[in-house]
């Protein structure tokens, strides 16, 4: 006797289909890809919740349960009729609920309990399904990556291949290969089977076994006549709220990591002085002087609040081995200054030291000292600090040998008070929490069975 399992997979091959229409067929499930785009985005949130919940309580929440069984339905589906299997030309419906009388179809059976130890290691556990299900369905593991786009499978896989070639004899004689069909439904069972199992929908570990052709084995067929419908079902509104529950809980999860990176930065970075410091890094050019990018302020006083408020003193610090000159000046006072002169553009941070990008020049007509364009500047042997309060205007910081002499290398540091510091990371942490118990909140509440609504008898009164 074949063994079943908990996902069941069937679908029936068209016996007239059209010769051509696959060749166009990504056009029209186009607007299908907008919608399952959606869809994929929600997914993974829907799927990290419900592990959150197995693991306290062995339980899939049964709305979220139905909700990612009616993503993974609708992507079916929509795979059945496009390249996945190009096996009907039925248009797809768009619904998350079951379809029984479309040729595609996928049910998997709610688990009552689930192990909350398996819900940490079934990834871990899939490791050789999904080496075999990259190789069946190609650049297509749709329920594992957590991009919107995930819900594409049969690109440049095994299956893509197949249904390549059963597309070029349908179009040449209009016969769909059975054998190939039955061989890709196979490859598609399968797939299926994996997503679920690593969608935390099953305990079952999948088989590895090929159960080719349209109908499961061991099971009848099953019925292609409506089912009635249920008592609740998955409408557009609460697709909508599941969605948008999921956009909030993705951006409550951008805002809590950029509270805990700030809160990690006042905790570990912050100095016994009150500085919090970009660390030491090693800065060498070729040229008479080493500029650093840009830096534009925007307000209307003149020491700038909140922004100096905020940033509180910067702080510079460079040492070299001979007489180092540190300067900040207005950004056109430094342009006219160096016009002509080789400098070397500090640029990106990479294997512990900023790259330079050397612009060929000539020495500067005087030297920094002597140039009168600075507003704070310091210059001597070993390490000299600069300090400055930030000001309106746009700026540009430039260190360079005191004599302007070329061959500019120095270890550097950079530092701020950020005195707010602190109390912006508590804001985005207290923030990011409460938009991910909003989102969570949305997701849960809108996949909440609604109780049937039962009619209410009215008498009519006599007198």
């Amino acid at each position: 006797m074949t063994e079943t399992t908990p996902v069941r997979v069937d679908a029936d091959l068209d016996p007239a289909l059209s010769r051509g229409l696959w060749l166009v067929k990504w056009l029209l499930l186009i607007p299908h890809y907008v919608v399952l785009a959606l869809l994929w985005i929600a997914f993974p949130i829907v799927g990290l919740i419900a592990a959150v919940a197995i693991l306290f309580t062995g339980r899939y929440p049964r709305p979220l349960f139905d909700f990612a069984l009616g993503v993974l339905r609708w992507s079916w589906r929509v795979h059945y009729y496009g390249y996945a299997a190009l096996g009907t030309d039925r248009y797809p419906p768009f619904t998350l609920d079951a379809v029984p009388d479309y040729p595609a179809r996928l049910d998997i059976a709610y688990p009552e309990r689930l192990s909350r130890g398996l819900v940490l290691v079934k990834w871990l556990l899939a490791i050789p399904h999904l080496i075999l299900v990259g190789l069946f369905a190609g650049g297509g593991l749709w329920v594992l990556g957590g991009r919107s786009d995930d819900f594409q499978w049969a690109a440049g896989g095994l299956i893509g291949v197949l249904v390549l070639v059963a597309g070029v004899v349908l179009l040449f004689t209009g016969a769909y290969p059975r054998s190939i069909f039955d061989f890709v439904l196979g490859l598609d069972r399968w797939v299926l089977r994996v997503a679920a199992y690593v969608a935390l929908m099953t305990d079952e570990y999948p088989p590895f076994r090929l159960d080719t052709g349209g109908t499961e084995p061991g099971q009848a067929p099953s019925p292609t006549h409506p089912a009635p419908p249920a008592p609740t079902r998955w409408t557009p509104g609460r697709v909508a709220g599941v969605v948008v529950g999921a956009v909030i809980a993705l951006v409550a999860m951008g805002v809590l990591t950029g509270g805990g990176g700030l809160l990690w930065a006042d905790r570990v970075h912050r100095g016994a002085d009150g500085y919090v410091s970009t660390g030491t890094v090693t800065v060498a050019g070729a040229g008479h002087a080493l500029t650093i990018g840009e830096i534009s302020v925007r307000g209307t006083a003149i020491s700038v609040s909140p922004v100096s408020d905020v940033v509180g003193t910067v702080r510079l610090r460079a040492t070299s081995a001979q007489s180092v000159f540190i300067g900040i000046a207005p950004a056109d006072a430094v342009d006219r200054y160096l016009a002509g002169v080789a400098v070397s553009e500090v640029g990106e941070f990479r294997d512990g030291a900023l790259t330079t990008t050397e612009v060929r020049g000539g020495p500067p007509a005087v030297a920094p000292r002597e140039a009168g364009i600075w507003t704070e500047w310091v210059s001597g042997t070993g390490t000299q600090t600069l300090t400055w309060q930030l000001w309106s205007g746009d700026w540009r910081i430039v260190v360079m040998n005191a004599d302007a002499s070329a061959g500019v290398t120095v270890t550097a540091a950079a530092a701020a008070e950020l005195p707010g510091l602190l109390w912006i990371a508590v804001g985005l942490l207290v923030l990011g929490v409460l938009l991910l118990a909003a989102g969570i909140a949305l997701i849960v509440g809108v996949g909440r069975p609604r109780p049937a609504r039962t009619p209410v008898a009215h008498e009519r009164s006599t007198t």
